[in-house]
Protein backbone atom coordinates (compact mmCIF):
# COMPACT_ATOMS: atom_id res chain seq x y z
CA UNK A 1 0.00 0.00 0.00
CA UNK A 2 3.03 2.42 0.86
CA UNK A 3 4.17 4.33 -2.48
CA UNK A 4 7.26 5.89 -1.95
CA UNK A 5 7.03 8.24 -4.99
CA UNK A 6 3.99 10.01 -5.50
CA UNK A 7 5.35 13.32 -6.93
CA UNK A 8 2.20 15.43 -6.15
CA UNK A 9 1.71 14.59 -2.55
CA UNK A 10 5.51 14.73 -2.07
CA UNK A 11 5.76 18.09 -3.60
CA UNK A 12 2.99 19.78 -1.45
CA UNK A 13 3.95 17.99 1.55
CA UNK A 14 7.60 19.21 1.07
CA UNK A 15 6.38 22.51 0.41
CA UNK A 16 4.50 23.03 3.55
CA UNK A 17 7.39 20.79 5.27
CA UNK A 18 9.84 23.69 4.45
CA UNK A 19 7.25 26.52 5.80
CA UNK A 20 6.51 24.10 9.43
CA UNK A 21 10.82 23.11 9.74
CA UNK A 22 11.08 25.75 12.52
CA UNK A 23 7.65 24.69 14.13
CA UNK A 24 8.53 21.16 14.20
CA UNK A 25 8.81 18.86 17.73
CA UNK A 26 11.66 16.52 17.80
CA UNK A 27 9.32 13.23 17.99
CA UNK A 28 11.71 11.54 20.31
CA UNK A 29 10.83 14.10 23.09
CA UNK A 30 7.01 13.85 23.26
CA UNK A 31 4.91 11.95 25.84
CA UNK A 32 2.16 11.32 24.09
CA UNK A 33 1.09 12.23 20.23
CA UNK A 34 0.49 15.58 19.42
CA UNK A 35 -2.00 15.82 16.12
CA UNK A 36 -2.29 19.20 14.65
CA UNK A 37 -4.69 19.93 11.98
CA UNK A 38 -3.05 22.72 9.68
CA UNK A 39 -6.22 22.96 7.13
CA UNK A 40 -9.60 22.42 6.79
CA UNK A 41 -11.61 23.38 3.90
CA UNK A 42 -14.42 22.49 1.40
CA UNK A 43 -13.59 20.79 -2.28
CA UNK A 44 -15.19 23.17 -4.23
CA UNK A 45 -14.92 20.37 -6.99
CA UNK A 46 -16.70 17.53 -5.09
CA UNK A 47 -19.58 18.67 -3.00
CA UNK A 48 -19.57 17.05 0.29
CA UNK A 49 -16.21 16.75 0.80
CA UNK A 50 -13.90 18.38 2.34
CA UNK A 51 -9.79 18.18 2.93
CA UNK A 52 -7.96 18.21 6.19
CA UNK A 53 -4.13 18.53 6.62
CA UNK A 54 -2.30 17.33 9.93
CA UNK A 55 1.17 17.86 11.37
CA UNK A 56 0.94 14.35 13.61
CA UNK A 57 4.47 13.52 15.76
CA UNK A 58 4.32 9.82 17.03
CA UNK A 59 6.87 9.56 20.42
CA UNK A 60 9.19 6.38 19.65
CA UNK A 61 7.87 3.23 19.86
CA UNK A 62 3.67 4.48 20.42
CA UNK A 63 0.72 2.02 18.69
CA UNK A 64 -2.30 4.48 18.18
CA UNK A 65 -5.32 2.87 18.78
CA UNK A 66 -7.36 0.90 16.24
CA UNK A 67 -9.43 3.42 13.76
CA UNK A 68 -10.76 4.54 10.58
CA UNK A 69 -11.54 7.53 8.73
CA UNK A 70 -14.66 8.33 6.96
CA UNK A 71 -12.63 9.32 3.48
CA UNK A 72 -9.10 8.34 2.24
CA UNK A 73 -6.21 9.20 3.77
CA UNK A 74 -2.14 10.00 2.34
CA UNK A 75 0.97 10.44 4.50
CA UNK A 76 4.09 11.69 3.84
CA UNK A 77 6.52 10.61 6.51
CA UNK A 78 9.00 13.68 7.27
CA UNK A 79 10.88 12.32 9.75
CA UNK A 80 11.25 9.00 11.60
CA UNK A 81 9.78 5.78 10.61
CA UNK A 82 6.14 4.30 11.20
CA UNK A 83 4.73 1.00 10.61
CA UNK A 84 0.84 0.78 9.03
CA UNK A 85 -1.11 -1.84 10.38
CA UNK A 86 -3.84 -2.91 7.83
CA UNK A 87 -6.53 -4.82 9.08
CA UNK A 88 -6.43 -8.19 7.09
CA UNK A 89 -3.68 -6.75 4.93
CA UNK A 90 -0.69 -6.60 7.57
CA UNK A 91 1.94 -4.17 7.90
CA UNK A 92 3.74 -1.78 5.67
CA UNK A 93 6.67 -0.18 7.19
CA UNK A 94 7.65 3.64 6.00
CA UNK A 95 10.75 5.50 6.56
CA UNK A 96 11.42 9.30 6.06
CA UNK A 97 10.70 10.15 2.47
CA UNK A 98 8.26 7.64 1.88
CA UNK A 99 4.10 8.39 0.75
CA UNK A 100 1.17 5.73 1.62
CA UNK A 101 -2.49 5.43 1.38
CA UNK A 102 -4.95 4.40 3.78
CA UNK A 103 -8.21 3.22 1.61
CA UNK A 104 -11.69 4.62 2.19
CA UNK A 105 -13.06 3.19 5.89
CA UNK A 106 -10.26 0.86 6.37
CA UNK A 107 -9.53 -0.03 9.55
CA UNK A 108 -6.10 0.46 11.00
CA UNK A 109 -3.17 1.93 13.10
CA UNK A 110 0.48 3.02 13.06
CA UNK A 111 2.91 2.13 15.25
CA UNK A 112 5.69 4.83 15.50
CA UNK A 113 10.04 3.32 15.25
CA UNK A 114 12.35 4.05 18.51
CA UNK A 115 12.81 7.41 17.26
CA UNK A 116 9.65 8.36 17.00
CA UNK A 117 7.99 10.11 13.83
CA UNK A 118 6.71 13.22 12.42
CA UNK A 119 4.11 12.93 9.86
CA UNK A 120 2.33 14.92 7.35
CA UNK A 121 -1.30 14.32 6.42
CA UNK A 122 -3.78 14.68 4.02
CA UNK A 123 -7.40 13.27 4.82
CA UNK A 124 -10.49 13.74 1.81
CA UNK A 125 -13.58 12.79 3.74
CA UNK A 126 -17.07 13.37 4.48
CA UNK A 127 -17.95 16.88 5.01
CA UNK A 128 -19.07 16.87 8.73
CA UNK A 129 -18.05 13.79 9.46
CA UNK A 130 -14.94 13.17 12.49
CA UNK A 131 -11.79 12.80 11.73
CA UNK A 132 -11.62 9.36 13.16
CA UNK A 133 -13.13 6.75 14.49
CA UNK A 134 -11.94 4.96 17.37
CA UNK A 135 -12.73 0.68 17.14
CA UNK A 136 -14.08 -0.97 20.13
CA UNK A 137 -11.71 -3.35 22.35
Amino acid sequence: MWKPFVVACVFVAGSVATALSHDVQDPATLQKPNIRDLLSTALESAEGLEVIVSHVALPADVTLPMHWHPGEEFAYILQGSVTLILEEEGEHEAFAGDVGVVPLKKVHTARSGKEGATILVFRVHEAGEPGRILVGD
